[in-house]
């Protein structure tokens, strides 16, 4: 699946991977950006199409799924605006192996194989960040596996929620700091992500508000004790985080 150009600003100066490029590179980079916008409950790929694309989230919030053979759908992750999905159908010039759809309204730069790949083959510095920026996602997904085997589940909620935080915090000061995150997904997707059930994770999130750690008002979390959900969910501090919880 392809996208189609629309006069949308381009987003390549928003996206980690293209940090530290000359004003020249990315003039490069923003000629063959196309943006498309999408409206909520519409896909960006699906799960089986040919994709020639890196599509990167300009705004917005996108989920990423695959189907059972049973119809079941499991999610992989979420997309923040800067993050992105595609690399793996392009760079190998395969199908999606996901579907990716938008839960809120929002634009998707594209970035086609045929244009992308000369331009990542001959730079350096950008061939550089798109490496480390695939190490992450990879880190990412092994650190999850691993949490899924050996963290309890209040441990991996609060990994999850650190995640959610890291993504997509409204930080409001108001004498101190105010920290609020919104589940992108319903409670019952939330809990299938951490391996438990709905009822489990209400209980947990109850829990945590019992020990003063957030507040919770319907999909709307407030970050009360940083600290201690950082030691829940055994992450390594780091100075985002650290700098939020002064």
């Amino acid at each position: 699946m392809s996208c189609s150009s629309c006069s949308l600003s381009s987003c390549v100066q928003l996206v980690p991977v293209f940090k530290g490029l000359r004003d020249v590179e990315v003039a490069l980079i923003e000629g063959i950006t196309e943006s498309k916008y999408y409206r909520k409950g519409s896909l960006v790929c699906v799960e089986g199409e040919p994709s020639d694309s890196l599509f990167v989230l300009h705004s917005g919030m996108i989920k990423l799924t695959q189907s059972s053979r049973d119809g079941k759908e499991h999610i992989l992750r979420f997309l923040f605006p800067g993050d992105y999905c595609g690399q793996f159908s392009m760079l190998k010039n395969t199908e999606s192996y996901v579907n990716a759809e938008m839960l809120e309204e929002g634009t998707v730069c594209c970035l086609h194989r045929e244009q992308f790949l000369p331009l990542l083959a001959g730079n350096a510095t950008l061939a550089y960040n798109f490496l480390l920026s695939m190490n992450e996602l990879l880190q990412y997904a092994e650190d999850w596996a691993g949490a899924m085997h050996m963290l309890e589940v209040e441990q991996r909620l609060a990994k999850i929620l650190m995640y959610f935080y890291s993504k997509d915090a409204v930080v409001q000061a108001h004498g101190g700091y105010s920290m609020k995150i919104l589940l992108p997904a319903s409670k019952k997707e939330i809990a299938a992500m951490i391996g438990t059930t709905a009822e489990t994770l209400s209980r947990k999130l109850n829990q945590f508000a019992k020990w003063k750690w957030i507040t919770i008002r319907r999909r709307v979390i407030e970050i009360l004790d940083l600290d201690a959900l950082i030691r829940m969910s055994e992450i390594r501090t780091s100075s985002k985080y650290s700098r939020q919880a002064k």
